[in-house]
């Protein structure tokens, strides 16, 4: 199956899971999704991921989800540069989310980083999407 957005894929993925409550979910691997997991771990969102390698050549990542007293850690996690619309900021206009509270995951030239590691870079790029 071939899919347009394999980024807002993994992202719903991880939206439907928080909200039934699931412990895991399971997405096939890419590097740009491993980075964005990266990213999440990072930051405190999600617990760890592991990849799979299966003998067909094909790869799947396994994500650990976060909760805090039953609630999800992630409350909203949205994509804002989708394929019919490319979000590119300079690194004086990457967005505060929610007061600073959240995070911006932005693909620039040094990698795939958190909004406030661009803006220590003076580095802009893709807003790949907004968590908070």
């Amino acid at each position: 199956m071939s899919l347009s957005d394999p980024l807002g894929d993994m992202l719903t993925r991880i939206r439907n899971a928080y909200g039934r409550k699931k412990s895991s979910v399971s997405t096939p691997a890419s590097r740009l999704r491993a980075r964005v997991l990266d990213v999440l771990k990072s930051e405190g969102y999600i617990r760890d991921y592991s990849q799979t390698d299966f003998e067909n050549g094909k790869s799947e990542i396994e994500i650990e989800l976060k909760y805090f007293d039953g609630a999800p850690v992630v409350r909203e996690i949205e994509r804002v540069s989708k394929p019919g619309r490319r979000v590119y900021v300079s690194a004086k206009s990457i967005p505060h989310v929610a007061n600073g509270l959240g995070i911006a995951i932005l693909s620039t030239p040094k990698g795939v980083m958190a909004d406030h590691e661009a803006r220590e870079q003076n580095v802009g790029g893709e807003i790949l999407c907004q968590i908070f």
